[in-house]
């Protein structure tokens, strides 16, 4: 009861940002309660209430991982995908693909409803660009991730029904992901969509999409808001304001405007 009680108190702590204190309550009861040492090693392998200790975050995440307690039981699917992030990254433990690859594998085994759709989507875009790419299977995983909601994995899903990548090539399809990825707030869907109205000459509809995305750019704001990698989001931006400047620059769906032209080129990255 004690336990329980410390844990609910940490994690409302966290809540509120305060973690020093979250930190020193999760120190006391890591021996005996797994959520507690679940905790900390993400503080520790972030740095939140704490100088960043990636080794000793990894460590905890290996405890829990690999513990036959029932206790832990309900934690490693989220630890498989954080220990498949470390050795992604390379931080705290030598640099895997592969290991990051089969980790994920374990954490997308619907063991979890938030680190296994996580651990989809991003098997979804392991698969996509790195060394092990393979589209059929980054289709599959971004398939599994949109089908329990995942936003990212939506537009990712739009993109490759719209250019043939991993499936053959809906034009449907990719607009209904695309779209309502878009509504709900994934720029890079928004991007593609621009894209997609510019090349049919829809001047008018890809300006007033794109005005909307180049609006606001905080990057990292827009990325923590809808959970969504901060480059594709980037991705997204930069390719609203390149077709955004076009169309100003021409005159295409708005008034020509070659200084507005020339700060959208800007933004392009």
């Amino acid at each position: 009861m004690y336990s329980s009680f410390c844990v609910l108190h940490c994690l409302f702590c966290l809540s509120q940002g305060l973690y020093e204190e979250a930190l020193i309550q999760f120190e006391k009861i890591k021996d005996t309660d797994f959520q507690a040492m679940y905790q900390l090693g993400v503080m520790h392998y972030d740095g939140l209430g704490t100088k960043e200790d990636p080794e000793r975050g990894v460590e905890y995440m290996k405890k829990i991982l690999y513990s036959d307690s029932p206790e832990a039981r309900h934690l490693k699917f989220a630890a498989a995908y954080n220990l498949g992030r470390a050795y992604y990254e390379g931080c705290g433990v030598k640099q895997s693909t592969e290991e990051a690859e089969r980790l994920w594998l374990i954490a997308a085994d619907h063991g979890n409803p938030k680190a296994s759709i996580k651990a989809q989507s991003t098997l979804g875009m392991l698969y996509s660009v790195s060394v092990l790419k393979d589209l059929k299977k980054a289709f599959f995983w971004h398939s599994e991730a949109c089908g329990n909601g995942n936003l990212e994995s939506q537009g990712a899903l739009g993109v490759m029904y719209l250019y043939g990548q991993g499936i053959r090539r809906n034009t449907k399809s990719a607009l209904e992901c695309l779209r309502e990825a878009a509504e709900r707030g994934n720029i890079y869907a928004q991007g593609h969509l621009v894209e997609y109205y510019y090349n049919r000459k829809f001047y008018s509809t890809a300006v007033a999409v794109a005005k909307r995305i180049t609006e606001n750019d905080d990057i990292d704001m827009l990325a923590k808001v809808t959970d969504c990698l901060p480059t594709y989001v980037a991705k997204g931006v930069a390719m609203a304001a390149f077709y955004l400047a076009r169309c100003l620059q021409l005159g295409l769906g708005v008034q020509q405007d070659q200084a507005a032209a020339k700060k959208c080129y800007s933004k392009v990255s």
